[in-house]
């Protein structure tokens, strides 16, 4: 797991990538920390419940990036990123969700088999309507 900060600007927005599941190059970081073609893991997974299945990830690379944007209402927050194997993007802000993924990260990164995750959404016991993004390993 490589800790490395690397910083993009542009005018009252940054993104630093505090931690990665491993080293990487200045392409994949400057790819890492764009979350354009990235999709909302929530969205995900809430559109394979709607049609009916499960949205799965295939991991392959993981990223732990911080932003400062002015622009919006909370200006410092934390992304979570999650590459598939082949090379789709998926964020979330989720903590419940990094928790749940980092437990069984910690478990199988030294593993050979193939794994990946099952995004589940779950009702929150807090908040009466409301769900809550975590993962099972698959």
């Amino acid at each position: 797991m490589a800790k490395k900060e690397t910083t993009a600007n542009a005018s009252n927005y940054s993104a630093s990538i505090v931690e990665a599941s491993r080293e990487l190059t200045a392409k994949e970081r400057v790819m890492f920390k764009d979350l354009g073609n990235a999709e909302s893991m929530v969205d995900f997974a809430t559109s394979a419940r709607e049609q009916g299945g499960k949205a799965t990830i295939d991991v392959a690379d993981w990223a732990v990036i911080n932003v400062h944007n002015e622009a919006t209402d909370d200006v410092d927050y934390t992304n979570y990123l999650i590459i598939d194997k082949n090379g789709n993007k998926y964020y979330t802000g989720s903590e419940s969700l990094w928790n749940s993924f980092k437990n069984i990260y910690e478990e199988m990164k030294n593993e050979t088999e193939d794994w990946g995750i099952q995004l589940n959404l779950l009702p929150s016991k807090n908040y009466k309507g409301k769900e809550i993004l975590t993962c099972s390993l698959i």
